[in-house]
Order: C-alpha cells, then structure tokens, then sequence
C-alpha cells in the first residue's frame, strides 16, 4: 500500500466547566505509511472500522478532575473503544492480518496499540459488526451487569430508567421488561418516546423537556412508586425520584449526564430518603464486572438469544468518517441520537 494520509482527531482545549464544543478537538491529516511503520513487540496495527462515542469521555475532558480514569493529552489524539481490522502486527503475535478485534484506539483510521488490550471476535452473520460497541459490547454490558447486581429487579416491580432512549438505557428498559418488570422511561423527544413506547415495548414513558414537572410526570407513570432507579442523568431527576421510592428500593447509578456540561452542580435535596426508605444507591464501573467470566457468559448469551427471539431491538445513529467525529460527540451530549452513537471510519 503506498503512503497515505492518516486522519486523527487531536485534544486541543480542556472545555472546563460548561458544554463541549468542536473547536476543543482538531481533525488533522498525518503522512502515513501503512507497511513500513514501526512496530514494536506486543503491538499491532490496526485499520479502525467502527468507533464508539460515549459520554464517560466528557469526564476525560477535565485534564485537571479526579476519576477513575486517565484524562485525555492535551496536543494527543482522544481515544475510544473501536472494532477494528488487524493490517499488521509484531513477529510472534497471536493476531494475524485480517482478524477482528475490539479495544481502545486512538479516534484515528489507523492506530498502532497493545496486543495485550484487543480481544478477538467473531462476525456473526446475523448480529451487526457495530453492536460489539453497544448491546454486545461495554454499554450492553453495563445495562446487564449493573441491573443484575445492584437493580436486583423482580417480576411486577416497578423500574423506571431515565435517559432510557440511549446506549445503555435502551438495554436497561427492556431487559427489565424480559424479566417480568412494569417499565417506564424518559427521554428527551417526543421521537424517542415513541420508540421506546411502540418498538421497545415500555408500558409507559414521557418527555422530560415538555413536562412541566418531573414529580408530576413520575407520580402520573407511576403510581405505586418505584422500585429500581436506573439513573443516567442524575441532578434534578435523581431528586424526583427519591421521595417516590418504595421501600428497599434500588438505584443503580450509571452516569449523570445532565451534570457533565453544566457550569454549576446541582444539589441534590432529598437524600435523607435514603435512610427514610431504607434505600440502596450505588455507583458502578462495568470494568468491575469483566472478572465474573460466570456473568460475562451469561449476558453474552441471553442478549444473542433475546435479540434473536425480537424480545429486544437496538438502534444506532451512524456518522460517516471520523473527522465527524467532533460535532458527532457534540450532538450525542447534547441528546442528539437515539440509541448508541457509532462513527462507521472504514
């Protein structure tokens, strides 16, 4: 293959408080030649096919915030999880040209990376490729493991998700719905609640940008209280929600993406409720639950099954190359998909 250019998405500016904007990142076109690039030992090349934007990496952003994971560089490329093809890799490695794998890349067409953080997969020629980033993937993952483990929901209970329309809360809903659960979302358009009502098969769910208050909303959908919170959103919902909780009841805390762009924290009120209601509210990272290979299985199993059998439908919003990439990460924070966010690079 002769010399190319290499597009790349480079960190320019931490956003500090308030919205992400395009100007923060910068599309730059590298020489680059695919063949005769240096790789070291334990590294591969790889050709990105399809990228994955998530709103985890708003918080990697914040080049000076503690968290859980490393922040983005200043003048370096971002990254995020891909699969991507194998073009060349290091003598003696297990992977060969051509072979599939999933893991964390630089928002680039091409990446050199670690062996040791690819895994390996397998097309299934009735499973989207793109879906090892969503329902198959990290986002399908966390819906399962942190429903399983911290939801805990049981037949006839009430779950209610918010942000139910995207990657994650999209799974969430209707799993609870496949295990016997009464399910109601919110989302922030009348389209995506029609989704979630007529293809996701949610009992009942309501636009949070129209009502004209979130306790009316929540006390209309649902009358007999809540048991699971699934919490995307966190702020001013999250203090809705608590006085509604029945007792012993469960809030799995996924994200709080109404408080990553705002230039002031809410504060949250109603949190003497926990101890009134005798409530669990807890946070995860689905990084904890690789290790359970047991759960793993099991959610890799019953998803293919489920999505074969119709019981769950998944959606995507598409972005062609990656210097979209920008305004795509853009438009997700701000509510623009439905559904997990993919760039298609290749």
């Amino acid at each position: 293959m002769p010399a190319i250019k290499n597009t790349v998405v480079i960190f320019r500016e931490d956003p500090g408080q308030g919205w992400v904007e395009e100007k923060h990142m910068e599309v730059v076109h590298k020489d680059f030649d695919p063949d005769t690039v240096e790789i070291k030992p334990e590294n591969v090349l790889v050709k990105t096919l399809f990228l994955s934007l998530d709103p985890y990496m708003r918080m990697r952003m914040a080049t000076g915030a503690k968290s859980y994971i490393h922040p983005f560089q200043i003048g370096e490329p971002l990254q995020g999880t891909a699969v991507a093809e194998v073009y060349r890799a290091a003598e003696g490695s297990k992977l060969q040209k051509g072979d599939l794998v999933v893991g964390m890349v630089d928002w680039a067409e091409w990446t050199i990376v670690s062996e040791k953080g690819l895994t390996k997969v397998e097309k299934k020629a009735d499973v989207p490729l793109s879906y090892f980033l969503g329902i198959l993937g990290m986002p399908g993952y966390t819906a399962y493991a942190g429903l399983e483990k911290i939801g805990e929901p049981k037949a006839g209970e009430t779950v209610y998700v918010s942000g139910a329309a995207g990657a994650v809360g999209l799974v969430v809903g209707q799993i609870a719905k496949a295990k016997g659960c009464r399910v109601i979302g919110s989302a922030g358009s009348d389209d995506k609640v029609k989704l979630l009502l007529e293809e996701a098969n949610f009992d009942a769910a309501f636009n949070y940008k129209t009502v004209k208050s979130y306790t009316d909303a929540l006390k209309e959908h649902c009358p007999k209280g809540i048991d699971v919170y699934w919490d995307n959103v966190g702020g001013e919902m999250l203090d809705a929600v608590l006085p509604l909780m029945n007792a012993h009841g469960r809030i799995p805390v996924c994200g709080a993406i109404s408080q990553y762009n705002a230039s002031e924290p809410y504060g949250v009120k109603n949190l003497s409720m926990l101890i009134k209601s005798k409530l669990k509210l807890q946070g995860f990272i689905v990084g904890d639950y690789y290790a359970d290979r047991e759960l793993y299985q099991r959610f890799q199993q019953e998803i293919v099954q489920w999505i074969k059998e119709k019981k769950i439908v998944y959606k995507e919003h598409v972005d062609e190359g990656i210097a979209s990439a920008p305004s795509a990460f853009v438009g997700m924070l701000k509510g623009r998909n439905t559904g997990k966010q993919i760039v298609k690079v290749v």
